[in-house]
């Protein structure tokens, strides 16, 4: 039987999933957001999936994780942005997309440890115009953000000030799945997928020109100057120290392990 595997719809992700799509004889592929995919793999109904980083440490289940794949940044990330209509000093509610529950996780880390504040959180649909009518700022995720970069609104880009904060780079999302879901070549086919898609990155930012409109060249650079696939010894600190954190703050129970697929 094909492992299932959910995938994220974002931009941000074409690049893992490409090849996937052209040649999707080994899987079985599926779509929805990151939370979403989240429960999906809670429940069984997928095998692997591109999960927000702060689930595989929730889980009440032990995951494993394909190596050397990842979604993250080394410091401006675009995409993962709190939206403020006051200076962020004086906010005192914030709207969440919880499209991205390791955003939502990330922001609660970075108003405390960065910024010693305590806003009241809650959730709304990611309608930024309507989030600022109930709230002081609001947290959009992935290509939601791209319409309101040039509004000129005061934000904060969460990877930034991670890496700011820590030197380190921030992890978002990963392949995630039960310890016997994939073998050791099917996890090689998921790394070679993301070497491929790297390498396609210039007709994947003109394919997404073609349906949502905007500049090519901003998508481009948007998948190579901000976004980072790879889940190196860096991107692996980073992540260590975001549970060390999470841990701190009472956003997960324990501190887990790094447990990887084994490749061919």
């Amino acid at each position: 039987m094909k492992p299932r595997l959910g995938a994220v719809p974002y931009l941000n992700t074409r690049p893992l999933v490409v090849a996937l799509e052209r040649d999707p004889a080994p899987f079985a592929l599926s779509y929805s957001v990151p939370s979403r995919c989240a429960r999906e793999l809670a429940a069984g109904t997928i095998d692997v999936g591109i999960i927000p980083a702060i689930e595989y440490a929730r889980s009440s289940r032990p995951y494993w994780i394909v190596p050397d794949i990842a979604i993250g940044s080394r410091g401006p990330v675009l995409t993962v942005r709190l939206f403020c209509r006051r200076p962020l000093p004086q906010v005192e509610r914030i709207a969440l997309d919880t499209s991205s529950r390791t955003s939502v996780a990330l922001l609660s880390i970075l108003m405390r440890e960065k910024f010693a504040l305590t806003p009241q959180l809650i959730e709304a649909p990611p309608d930024l115009a309507a989030m600022l009518e109930c709230a002081d700022a609001a947290l959009l995720i992935g290509d939601q953000v791209f319409p309101h970069l040039d509004e000129g609104l005061e934000s904060l880009d969460l990877g930034r000030a991670w890496t700011a904060m820590t030197e380190l780079p921030f992890v978002f999302a990963f392949w995630a799945g039960y310890p016997q879901a994939l073998t050791p070549a099917q996890v090689q086919q998921l790394q070679r997928a993301k070497d491929l898609g790297v390498c396609q990155v210039p007709s994947i930012a003109a394919a997404y020109s073609r349906e949502c409109g905007g500049s090519p060249e901003f998508y481009q650079h948007y998948l190579t100057r901000h976004i980072r696939f790879d889940l190196d010894e860096a991107a692996q600190a980073g992540l260590r120290l975001f549970y060390q954190l999470a841990h701190r703050h009472g956003l997960i129970d324990a501190v887990p392990p790094l447990r990887f697929y084994p490749a061919a």
